[in-house]
C-alpha cells in the first residue's frame, strides 16, 4: 500500500446532528467515549499500511484541527513527505480556488497535490462512518478486476436505502447502474463512501466533471453515474462486516449503543488498534455506592450513583442517587445528585443541577422546530449548558450549546420543545461539582 494516497473527505457540516454538529465538523463529534469519528477511518488507514493521508477540511474545522495535529497519535508525524497533510479550500491568484463545491470539486481543487505525491491508487474516504476494514483487500480485488474505480458496498435495509447512494451489479461485479439518494432507488446495495481510484481514471474524471457547468461536482451525484453510463470501468466491492453512517442524532446514538454488545471487534480488537489523541487524566473511579451495568466509562470519570447501557467520555461525574441510562454523556459533564438522564445525549461540560429528570414521561412528540433532528425520543444537552435544579425534560427535546439556568422557564419542560440562550455565557464560567458528602 506504499503506493497509495489516502484522501479523507472531513469538511461535513453534518445538518441531521443538530447542535452536535454546530460548533464542530462532523467526523470531530467525540465517539464511544475516548474517540473522534474520524479515528476510525484514520485508523483503517494506518493499520492497513498506508502511510500517506491527507485530511481536506472546510466547515467548522478548528476541533478537527486540534485533534488530528500533525498526526503523531497515528504514527504519522513523518519529515519524508510521507504522513498526515491537512488541505483546507483557500483563496488564490489562479482562477477557479474558491470554496469547495461538492465532493468531486474538493479533490479537484487538490489535483497539483495528488500530481505531486505520484500514487498508483487513490483512496477517496468519508471521515464520517464507523467501521473496519483492510483497503489492502480492496486494493488487490480493484487490481484484479482491472477497474478504474472500485466502491465499497454494503447491503442495508430496504427502507433505509433512500438515504444513501446505491448500485446494481452485474455478476462479475461490475458496476450496472448508481443512483445518489433517490426516493426509490432499484437496490439496497449501498455505497460506502469508500472510492479506489487509479490516479489517471481520477485526473481524467476530474477534469472532466470541472468543465460541465451542469454538474454540482460531487462524486455521487455526477462522477459516478458518468463513469457508468459510460466507457469507464467501475466496480464493487461487496463489504460484509460493520459500518455505520453516523449522520443522524439516532444512528449516532445507535452506532455508540452497539459498541456494548461488539466486545470482539471494532475498538476491542488489539490486531487492530483504533488510535485517537489522548490526554493524560486519572483513571475512573467507583464509590461504594457506585453501580455500574453494560456501559463504557472513560478515564476521569467519578461514579457515584447508576450508570446502565451508557457511554461516558472522560472525565463525566454521576453524583450519589443519579441514574443514567441508555445514554452518552460527553467528557466533564457533570449530573447532580437525585437526577435521572434517559435516553438522552449530553455534549461536554454540560451541567446537571439535583432532582432533575432529562428524558422524562412517555410522550414522544417531535421536535417542533427541528423535526429532522429529534424524532426518535433522544433529547440534546448542547455544550455547556445549564440545567437548573428539579427541571423535568421530556422526550425529542433540544438545549441548545449556552443555555444558562435562567433561561429556563417553570419546571417541566414538554417533549418536543426547543431552549435556546438569551444570552451567551462568559467564557470564564467554570464547571459545577457536586460533593455528596456535604449535608444537604
Amino acid at each position: 500500500m506504499e503506493k497509495t494516497l489516502a484522501i479523507i473527505l472531513a469538511g461535513g457540516r453534518g445538518g441531521r446532528l443538530g447542535i452536535l454538529a454546530h460548533e464542530r465538523t462532523k467526523p470531530a463529534i467525540p465517539f464511544a467515549g475516548k474517540y473522534r469519528i474520524i479515528d476510525f477511518t484514520l485508523s483503517n488507514c494506518v493499520n492497513s499500511g498506508i502511510s500517506k493521508i491527507a485530511v481536506m477540511t472546510q466547515y467548522q474545522p478548528l476541533s478537527l484541527i486540534e485533534h488530528i495535529g500533525i498526526g503523531a497519535a497515528w504514527g504519522l508525524a513523518n519529515m519524508d513527505g510521507t504522513g498526515m497533510r491537512l488541505l483546507q479550500p483557500y483563496l488564490a491568484r489562479e482562477e477557479g480556488r474558491n470554496w469547495y463545491k461538492g465532493t468531486a470539486d474538493a479533490v479537484y481543487q487538490n489535483i497539483q497535490y495528488i500530481e505531486e505525491q505520484n500514487p498508483e491508487l487513490v483512496l477517496i474516504l468519508s471521515g464520517d462512518h464507523i467501521y473496519r476494514i483492510d483497503y489492502e483487500d480492496m486494493a488487490r480485488y480493484h487490481r484484479k478486476s482491472q477497474a478504474d474505480v472500485t466502491l465499497a458496498t454494503t447491503t442495508v435495509p430496504y427502507e433505509e436505502a433512500s438515504r444513501f447512494g446505491t448500485v446494481t451489479v452485474d455478476q462479475d461485479g461490475r458496476i450496472s447502474s448508481f443512483q445518489e439518494k433517490v426516493k426509490k432507488p432499484e437496490s439496497n446495495l449501498a455505497s460506502m463512501g469508500v472510492y479506489l481510484f487509479t490516479k489517471e481514471a481520477l485526473i481524467r474524471c476530474l477534469e472532466e466533471d470541472a468543465q460541465l457547468r451542469s454538474s454540482k461536482h460531487d462524486f455521487g451525484r455526477n462522477v459516478f453515474p458518468r463513469i457508468v453510463s459510460g466507457s469507464g470501468k467501475a466496480y464493487a466491492y461487496d463489504f460484509h462486516g460493520y459500518w455505520r453512517d453516523v449522520g443522524t442524532v439516532a444512528s449516532y446514538w445507535e452506532a455508540n449503543m452497539d459498541l456494548l454488545e461488539l466486545r470482539s471487534s471494532l475498538v476491542f480488537d488489539p490486531a487492530w488498534p483504533i488510535r485517537t489523541k489522548e490526554a493524560p487524566g486519572p483513571p475512573a473511579i467507583v464509590s461504594q455506592k457506585g453501580r455500574i451495568k453494560n456501559s463504557m466509562i472513560s478515564c476521569g470519570c467519578v461514579i457515584e450513583g447508576s450508570v446502565e447501557h451508557s457511554v461516558l467520555s472522560p472525565g463525566v461525574t454521576v453524583a450519589e442517587g443519579t441514574l443514567v441510562k441508555n445514554s452518552i454523556v460527553l467528557s466533564d459533564s457533570v449530573i447532580g445528585p437525585g437526577s435521572v438522564v434517559d435516553y438522552s445525549i449530553l455534549d461536554k461540560e454540560v451541567v446537571v443541577g439535583p432532582g432533575c429528570h432529562i428524558g422524562f414521561g412517555d410522550n414522544f412528540q417531535i421536535s417542533r422546530k427541528e423535526p429532522k433532528v429529534a424524532n426518535t425520543g433522544i433529547t440534546i444537552i448542547g455544550k455547556r449548558a445549564r440545567v437548573p435544579s428539579g427541571i423535568k425534560i421530556g422526550r425529542n427535546c433540544i438545549i441548545y450549546h449556552g443555555v444558562a439556568e435562567s433561561d429556563f422557564s417553570g419546571s417541566d419542560i414538554q417533549s418536543g420543545e426547543t431552549i435556546k440562550p438569551k444570552r451567551r455565557n462568559s467564557p470564564g464560567n467554570s464547571l459545577v461539582h457536586f460533593d455528596s458528602n456535604k449535608k444537604k
